[in-house]
């Protein structure tokens, strides 16, 4: 993209603000002050949400270079303090940008598919790169970039080089999709599938999939799944006045016929008839329903873009894996790794650069990137290199290891120690890898390459067993809650007990990154590591040790106070270390009758022993509700919101300066909309699971493991310790490397539940021992090596805490250290 700024102002119906040189260049579009990377040559969007005001960040982007902005509001001094800015006020930032981003897609005259659904979009997107990238310059939306602003922001790469566009479309409640079906004017519209994604904002299933469809006004052909009936009653009720495909499985009738799918072990045959001509068969190297029916899809678009069967088949056959995430872990040597194999375009490259550079990196650790060549950008090799050369110069590279020959002369392009192998294999005969130690590196490029092999010599190896934890679904959790609060309501997020078992120190990168105001954690020791981990929003210590008060101050960690004791220790070891308003939280018992001061009887002392000392100021003043989470307890909820109240208010007015009050925890903050005060805390709900009736929202953690072996039992015989697992029918018994010393529940085994194998329930059976357990598969097409899951995305933890007659945080919280975390971002 290249546009000059006048250019912009004119197309957005601007009023401009400051002087304009006619030669001003704009090449980035900026919506994440975070994502700063070239100040010269970007445009600031100050967007405005309901989390967030993209003009606060003004100020700060002019500090780094930034001179050219698009707000909805001028900043008071823009004249004086702002100089050198051009400011571009329209009436919605946002709105400015979708409109920049409908003309520049007007310019192309070309095919361009546009994709949305409940769930598949960028598998299927993904999969038509794929497979039209060989013979067609293919852009794609980066990731998931299908909101309202991520979608703009995709169409903004569509260049002259550009032959097709592929981009999704994603809606969470009704009218979003207008907007985007402005932009993205599909010619050719695919429908992935309907189902329960966002539907709280929905009063019906139909009316989500007719806004859905609203994508498809100006389709010149519109692709879905013809047997789903929904679909079907929802588009006779639509304007769609392209040719419909409706691909079917039952109707030997329909433009694409599924004659047959013969599933294989790691390969799946289609055989189709199109149009009722001769039968023809591709094969792809998957075989879950989700990778079928996305197959299909795919199929379908190639059909209608004229590929010949055999160019289909060919291409359809060497379909990738999608990682679709961002994967993070711990490597040998001190390393972290973040593995971005993905995609593999300049882009998706920035994306991945920027979300390194963001990782807090307090004891400074090289940031090395593992790079190999770029293939399909329709590039030249020198603008490939010069382009990475002023990535890495912008993203704080400090080592660089290039993988194929586009970087053979690389080395005279940056100022960082270069490294170059023809392939992975010299690479690791080199012997190079062994010299990484203690750096965060970037495993980035094309999956032909085999990456995946780096990143398993350089991850730790400790455990066969794993806990994945979606940082993605982290954030999704925290909008949903956010969604209920006042744009000017603080949130405290809870990451105490390594963030409920999903390790506390990426959570809390991840709360940083999406603006936080505070964390809370149990100990003070805890909140050191998080300092030492580069957080630097403020940490509120809820269970503070008398013997970590010199770890507080060091680190300025804020503990809760509770009693007078804890207040007059704190108070005389501070005034030791002349320490002065040293920021505290006040707790008061409000009728849980666990820690806090009496909001009666305690108040008054409390006040005036603050107002004699100096060395402590209340920084806020909080309670916990008893049972926010049941209808049951409102009237002793209310009655303890009085009591906070109370106490609460009268510890202000004793005080000058403002004193945080807040009391909702995640039940509460869905409950009791008009108790949010001015912060909430926000638990439970952040990892997934709604207190109120335990449904799963987004899921975080999923506990996986492989199976180590298979041995045929005959009948009569028994299975593990105590001869408590009697086997009444010739039995397949699998053992797992998982015990209750990783946090498998002895009170799981025999028969009391259950993990899944292949998407199977695969019952425990006999005692579960230390480190292994053993389950019946008897009925299911497994084999040793294949991958299960304990709890997760399709087995939710609350199964398990139901048959334990416990709560989801123990579950979660009782998963081992030695059981290695991978992160992804999505």
């Amino acid at each position: 993209m290249n546009y000059q700024l006048a250019k912009i102002a004119s197309l957005i119906g601007a009023q401009v603000f400051g002087k304009m040189s006619a030669e001003s260049r704009i090449d980035w579009f900026l919506t994440d002050s975070r994502s700063l990377a070239f100040p010269e040559t970007s445009l600031f969007f100050a967007l405005k949400t309901k989390q967030n005001d993209g003009h606060r960040y003004i100020s700060d982007l002019y500090r780094r270079g930034v001179r050219a902005f698009v707000v909805g509001s001028l900043p008071i001094d823009w004249d004086t303090e702002f100089s050198e800015a051009v400011f571009l006020q329209v009436v919605s930032p946002i709105k400015a940008l979708q409109r920049l981003a409908q003309k520049h897609r007007e310019e192309f005259k070309i095919p361009v598919i546009g994709i949305t659904g409940s769930n598949g979009k960028t598998m299927l997107k993904e999969w038509l790169y794929q497979v039209l990238s060989p013979s067609m310059n293919v852009t794609r939306s980066p990731r998931s970039f299908n909101s309202q602003i991520g979608v703009p922001l995709s169409l903004c790469l569509l260049n002259e080089r550009t032959q097709i566009g592929i981009f999704e479309a994603g809606i969470s409640q009704p009218g979003e999709m207008r907007s985007l079906a402005d932009m993205i004017q599909p010619t050719i519209g695919v429908l992935t599938n309907i189902g329960s994604a966002h539907q709280e904002n929905f009063s019906s299933i139909e009316e989500k999939c007719l806004e859905k469809l609203r994508l498809f006004r100006g389709c010149k052909v519109v692709i879905y799944d013809g047997d789903d009936e929904i679909i079907g009653e929802c588009m006779n009720l639509t304007d769609v006045s392209g040719t419909v495909l409706a691909w079917s499985k039952k109707n030997s009738q329909a433009p694409l016929y599924i004659s047959a799918v013969e599933k294989g072990d790691k390969c799946t045959k289609i055989y189709y008839t199109w149009h009722q001509k001769a039968s023809d068969c591709v094969e792809v190297p998957f075989i879950t329903e989700a990778a079928i029916t996305a197959a299909v899809h795919c199929l379908a678009v190639c059909l209608c873009l004229n590929l010949t069967a055999e160019e289909i088949a060919l291409r359809m056959r060497e379909l990738e894996s999608l990682a679709m995430r961002l994967e993070v872990k711990q490597g040998e040597r001190g390393c972290t790794l973040i593995n971005d194999s993905y995609n593999s375009d300049l882009l998706s490259l920035d994306i991945a650069l920027d979300f390194m550079q963001r990782r807090p990196n307090p004891n400074g650790r090289a940031h090395t990137l593992i790079l190999t060549d770029l293939e399909q950008s329709g590039l030249e090799e020198h603008e490939i290199c010069s382009r990475v050369a002023e990535m890495i110069a912008h993203r704080g590279v400090q080592k660089f290891v290039g993988i194929g020959r586009q970087w053979e002369h690389f080395s005279g392009m940056v100022n960082i120690p270069v490294h170059t192998f023809e392939s992975i294999e010299k690479l690791v005969e080199s012997g190079f890898l062994e010299s990484l130690h203690d750096e965060v590196i970037l495993l980035k490029g094309s999956r032909r390459f085999g990456l995946e092999h780096i990143s398993d010599l350089l991850s730790l190896k400790v455990h066969e067993t794993i806990l994945e934890i979606n940082l993605e679904a982290i954030a999704e959790n925290l909008n949903y809650y956010r969604s209920f609060l006042k744009p000017s309501t603080k949130m405290v997020c809870m990451v105490k007990a390594s963030a409920y078992g999903a390790g506390s120190v990426e959570i809390a990168k991840t709360l940083q990154d999406r603006g936080v105001d505070y964390l809370a954690v149990a100990v003070a020791d805890e909140g050191a590591e998080l300092r030492k981990a580069g957080i630097t929003r403020n940490i509120i210590i809820m269970n503070p040790e008398m013997s970590a008060f010199n770890t507080m101050f060091e680190y300025s960690l804020e503990p809760e106070v509770y009693n007078f004791q804890l207040l007059e220790a704190l108070i005389k070891s501070a005034e030791r270390l002349g320490i002065t308003d040293f920021p505290v939280h006040i707790k008061i018992d409000s009728g849980m009758h666990r820690l806090g001061f009496h909001p009666e009887n305690d108040i008054e002392a409390l006040i005036d022993r603050l107002q004699h000392q100096t060395a402590l100021i209340p920084r806020s003043v909080f309670s916990h509700f008893v049972g926010s989470d049941s209808p049951a307890f409102d009237d002793f909820s209310r009655e303890q919101f009085e009591r906070f109240d109370r106490a609460s208010k009268r510890l202000q007015q004793a005080f000058s300066h403002h004193i945080i009050r807040h009391i909702c925890n995640s039940a509460g903050i869905e409950r009791f909309p008009e108790r949010h005060l001015d912060m909430v805390r926000l638990g439970l709900g952040l990892y997934g699971i709604d207190p109120i009736d335990n449904r799963i929202l987004h899921n975080v953690t999923t506990l996986k493991t492989t199976i180590l072996q298979i041995r045929e039992v005959p009948a009569g015989d028994t299975v593990g310790y105590s001869r408590k697992g009697t086997i009444v029918r010739p039995s397949r018994i699998a053992a797992l490397p998982i015990g209750y010393a990783d946090g498998l529940n002895r009170h799981l085994g025999n028969r009391h539940a259950y993990c899944l194998v292949n998407g199977q329930r695969a019952e425990y059976v006999g005692n579960i021992c230390m480190d292994v357990c053993m389950i019946d598969v008897t009925d299911i097409d497994c084999k040793e090596g294949d991958s299960v899951e304990i709890f997760g995305n399709n087995l939710p933890v609350t199964v398990l805490s139901d048959v334990l007659e416990t709560i989801p945080y123990e579950i979660l919280t009782s998963v081992s250290e030695r059981v290695k975390r991978v992160y992804y971002q999505g």
